[in-house]
């Protein structure tokens, strides 16, 4: 599909939406009217990710917003911090690191090599001395799999084929993978969804609390009630999390959310078990309209 725009950063040209064919669907990339060099990526009409190029600490989306408060917590104001992301988009997470931690060495895994294109012809990241981030295509799983032991003070993963989380992204083994990679007090954090009856999330909690003896939930209330479908972030670590801090940052976001740990989340995980790979299914499918744009 051709594009429908040439060259949407230029500052002395109105943003017009741009629309390529990749290789998970059709990509769309489409100006924000209130930012001038603002973006929202779009994966067959579902939003995947939004960054403003003059201004890369701003997070739009909420769930963005809560694994922001997790690299904001990881180390003290400004600490560079190596970070392995599984799961690109337009790479709204890294650059927000970048930019409040300037010189943090950041890899990028994503599966669709002509979205990367896209977003490297669209959407620069480079350029900056404080911007370390090498992009590679291939599958998050395989990336991690083949990560050094011990080389990464965080492992955030926001991985979603279209609407859902991949099946194989979901067990304890790839968990397991996960702690193996992180340095000594380093963070797992990951990005899934989920609506009543929690089965999934509760399911994947149960999970990360299998390999990381310190775990906790994050979801807006109405999400935790099983009122509607919506993002959940599980943070796990060998070393206490800074919950309090957690909570406090989340109270103050736009959409608050909950931070649930200790004895609150024995109670939200229940009787479910951990995820093992034979049993690994991919997140449930949202329903119409949850995510996609109006």
């Amino acid at each position: 599909m051709a594009d429908e725009q040439q060259h949407p950063t230029q500052p002395d040209e109105e943003p017009l939406p741009v629309h390529r064919a990749v290789a998970l669907g059709t990509a769309g990339l489409l100006p924000d009217v209130d930012r001038p060099r603002a973006w929202l990526l779009t994966l067959d009409g579902t939003p995947q990710s939004y960054v403003d190029l003059d201004d890369p600490a701003h997070l739009e989306f909420e769930y963005a917003r809560r694994l922001g408060h997790v690299v904001d917590t990881a180390a003290g104001p400004g600490t560079p911090l190596a970070v392995l992301h599984l799961g690109g988009g337009a790479l709204a997470l890294p650059r927000y690191t970048a930019a409040t931690r300037p010189g943090s060495p950041q890899r990028v895994v994503e599966i669709d090599g002509p979205l990367v294109d896209l977003v490297a012809e669209r959407l620069p990241w480079e350029g900056d001395p404080g911007v370390r981030i090498e992009v590679t295509v291939g599958d998050a799983r395989e990336a991690l799999t083949a990560a050094p032991d011990a080389s990464a003070d965080l492992v955030l993963a926001d991985v979603f084929g279209g609407s859902r989380v991949p099946a194989h992204l979901t067990s304890e083994e790839f968990v397991r993978e996960a702690a193996r990679v992180l340095r000594p007090g380093g963070r797992y954090a990951v990005n899934l969804a989920d609506g009543p009856p929690l089965d999934f999330a509760r399911a994947q909690a149960a999970t990360v609390r299998a390999v990381f003896p310190e775990t906790c939930l994050i979801a807006e209330p109405s999400v935790l009630r099983g009122r509607r479908f919506g993002n959940v972030v599980l943070v796990g670590s060998g070393e206490p999390l800074p919950t309090a801090e957690l909570t406090r940052r989340l109270a103050a976001d736009p959409f608050p959310a909950r931070v649930v740990h200790g004895a609150e989340l024995d109670r939200l995980i229940g009787d479910a078990a951990p995820v093992a790979d034979s049993a690994a299914r991919p997140s449930p499918p949202p329903p119409d309209g949850a995510f996609t744009l109006s």
